[in-house]
């Protein structure tokens, strides 16, 4: 199918850890088309990358500098403070090993200096609020303290102070940055690699006080990140979802898979997409998708009628029914699905007369649950 795009395009490239390698695949996908962005804004990783690559650095560079970082990069830890500060200690991690990687990949030079328009997502801790560099006031910022400041999950590196602001992950507010992205463009291309199609994480109460703190943290992103979507009033929106599920925050050992998931993902959404970009809203692509419930299954708990009413409904028996069926949904849609605390609800999408299972709730492997820590 061919698409065609508008001139003003914002790409969004969230946070995620390392699952964020999704992203240079999708920046080679875009490349391939033609699609260079207007404006780049990003979260955490997709800070990183984003930066990274509106700087100059090319997508086999990024593919290269992806697969030599190592664990002990990035994760060293503060002994010093771990001892002497104890609770006090500001994080679990140095700061140092993380901004030395920023370094290695971003310029050190002003959001006003750069070739294109870039914008940072960060949250300023003492005032509770978000704090985008490199929109109006904030330009005059290093672009790699505050790409610091945007990858530091709070516990786990210390804040960096920008001026006299605390900032650390824009995650905590907004792991897709796309309602600050939109102001002024024709269309969104959104990247979501951490806040979507959580795999089920088996006995994760054994894993530790990070694994669980990780987990409460992708749980409450999640959210956010629906709540956005769900009332999204911008531009037309291309959302992309790699599949790096399967992949938890910190692993390392999936590099490749994870760069040509996001490129997978990206040609499969451009393929897609058609000429939506170029209508007055909605998030892209959309497919029609059947709904289904299993009434020997369903409680009568209505958790899916008040998240989903007008899908879902009761019925005189005291069990949930599908209102009407198929739907038509974008990637946004029919996350009350997985909500179901019975998995009563079942969703498949039409692919070529066929009707494939897409929406079920995937379990982590074992060896990825392991690799979970860094």
């Amino acid at each position: 199918m061919s698409s065609a795009f508008p001139e003003r395009i914002a790409l969004v490239l969230g946070g995620g850890g390392l699952k964020g390698f999704a992203h240079i695949g999708v920046l080679r996908a875009l490349e391939e088309r033609g699609i260079r962005p207007t404006r780049i804004a990003g979260t955490s990783i997709g800070a990183l990358i984003g930066a990274a690559w509106a700087g100059g650095r090319s997508v086999d560079a990024l593919e290269a500098a992806a697969r030599a970082v190592t664990k002990k990069d990035l994760f060293r830890i503060d002994h010093v403070n771990m001892v002497m500060k104890r609770m006090l200690s500001p994080s679990l991690y140095l700061a140092q090993p993380l901004q030395a990687v920023v370094d290695s990949l971003v310029p050190k030079v002003r959001f006003d200096e750069l070739p294109i328009e870039v914008l940072v997502n960060t949250v300023d801790l003492e005032r509770g609020a978000q704090l985008v560099f490199g929109l109006p006031g904030l330009r005059d910022v290093p672009v790699n303290e505050a790409v610091y400041a945007s990858c530091a999950l709070p516990g786990f590196f210390p804040p960096r102070v920008i001026r006299g602001r605390p900032c650390v992950d824009g995650g905590v507010m907004d792991n897709v940055p796309a309602t600050i992205a939109a102001a002024g463009m024709d269309a969104i291309i959104a990247v979501d690699v951490g806040s979507s199609n959580m795999a089920t994480a088996r006995r994760i109460q054994n894993k530790g006080f990070a694994a669980i703190y990780m987990r409460a943290a992708q749980t409450m992103m999640k959210s956010l990140q629906g709540a956005q979507l769900q009332s999204w009033s911008g531009p037309p929106m291309l959302l992309v979802r790699p599949a790096v599920w399967r992949y938890h925050w910190f692993s390392f050992a999936h590099v490749d898979a994870m760069i040509d998931a996001g490129y997978a993902a990206a040609v499969d959404a451009l393929d897609r997409v058609g000429d939506s970009l170029m209508s007055a809203g909605g998030i892209y692509p959309r497919r029609m998708v059947d709904v289904r419930i299993d009434a020997s299954k369903c409680t009568g708990c209505r958790l899916c009628t008040l998240l989903a009413p007008d899908v879902v409904e009761m019925g005189d028996d005291g069990k949930a029914r599908v209102i009407e069926s198929p739907v038509e949904w974008s990637r946004a849609d029919g996350d009350f699905v997985h909500q179901c605390p019975t998995d009563a609800i079942s969703a498949a999408v039409a692919e070529g007369g066929v009707m494939r299972t897409t929406m079920e709730l995937p379990v982590a492997p074992e060896e990825d649950e392991v690799d979970a820590e860094p």
